[in-house]
């Protein structure tokens, strides 16, 4: 028993050490692509951000993190998106591919396409009718308790959804309760004074996506219902965003997106696998601008990065404490008269 201890003792001190001079040789060699990589990755988290300062000071962090393009947006161009009216979608062949070349194989007006790319994999979901698409939020409940992925869709009587905006997370153990930035649940704005992060997007009554910095004076001044934040914007007005102003590490992503057609785009990215170490910003912005989004933005990301459909998980949780809680999910209502 006592060898055995030793064993294990020694075995777990061996592995600290051969961390420690694995993140000594990214931060402190000579490539800084490596080191700017993985000081992006770990801030990036909630749990592991310490380890970026293991050999560099706050200043040195600051400064990599801060190395950027700074974007201006201007008002999200509504007119670049001209949304089917449901009875000419029903008129289309399903059994035909779209502009995208994505089909309707049952009709149910969403359509799942796996993503592959360098390093990761992931699912992307079409959801044909954008009025389909809605928050799901329960101010309500707001400081008290956080909802999964599988427990909003329940609540609202989903049938599809992925996680959301981000939330109050102290070292990776947050409940999920509490929205970290401003939330716009049918056209009431909640935690306003928290702002909007690194970007907003939210639809308005006619199912438009708006993506940008946006206050809440601009939330309310263009009849935004539903939204939340995070960011970065990822596409906007048809352009991907300069790949100067998306500098990131490697994670599980979750992004958002919407099509001239008007179909939202649910993307999420699997992470911290062996199979799939995660994507950057500038993925998301070329697998969004590849299916066709005019607008685009990344969500929150890591361990809260889920994509529910057809009654179970489809992608794989990153997180080692099991499917996260947390304020918000864009979730996929039934057709009309399902």
């Amino acid at each position: 028993m006592k060898k055995s201890m030793i064993l294990f003792l020694t075995t777990i001190l061996l592995f600290i050490l051969a961390l420690a001079g694995i993140i000594f040789i990214l931060v402190k060699g000579p490539s800084t692509t490596a080191r700017n990589l993985f000081v992006h990755s770990v801030k990036e988290t909630s749990a592991i951000g310490f380890l970026a300062n293991m050999y560099l000071s706050d200043a040195e962090v600051e400064a990599i993190l801060n190395e950027k393009t700074e974007i201006v947006y201007e008002e999200t161009d509504t007119s670049l998106v001209t949304i089917k009216k449901i009875e000419e979608k029903e008129e289309d062949n399903q059994n035909e591919a779209d502009a995208w070349g994505l089909v309707d194989d049952d009709g149910d007006g969403i359509i799942v396409e796996p993503i592959k790319g360098a390093g990761y994999k992931g699912y992307l979901m079409v959801v044909l009718d954008p009025s389909r698409v809605k928050l799901g939020s329960v101010p309500e409940s707001y400081g008290k308790q956080g909802y999964t992925v599988d427990h909003m869709i329940e609540h609202y009587g989903a049938i599809a959804g992925i996680n959301a905006g981000g939330f109050l997370d102290p070292g990776g153990m947050g409940d999920g309760s509490t929205p970290d930035s401003l939330v716009v649940v049918d056209g009431q704005i909640y935690y306003e004074e928290f702002g909007y992060r690194d970007g907003f997007v939210g639809f308005d009554q006619n199912h438009v996506m708006h993506v940008g910095l946006l206050t809440g004076d601009d939330i309310r001044a263009r009849g935004i219902q539903t939204g939340v934040c995070f960011g970065p914007v990822l596409i906007h007005n048809g352009t991907p965003v300069d790949a100067s102003a998306l500098p990131s590490g490697v994670n599980p992503r979750t992004a958002i997106g919407q099509r001239s057609d008007g179909a939202v785009l649910l993307l999420v990215i699997d992470g911290r696998q062996a199979t799939s170490l995660g994507a950057r910003y500038q993925d998301l912005a070329d697998i969004m601008y590849k299916y066709g989004a005019v607008n685009a933005l990344n969500l929150d990301g890591g361990s809260s990065s889920l994509m529910y459909y057809k009654g179970e998980y489809i992608n794989s949780s990153a997180s080692v404490l099991g499917i996260r809680d947390m304020p918000t999910a864009w979730l996929v209502m039934p057709k009309e008269g399902e």
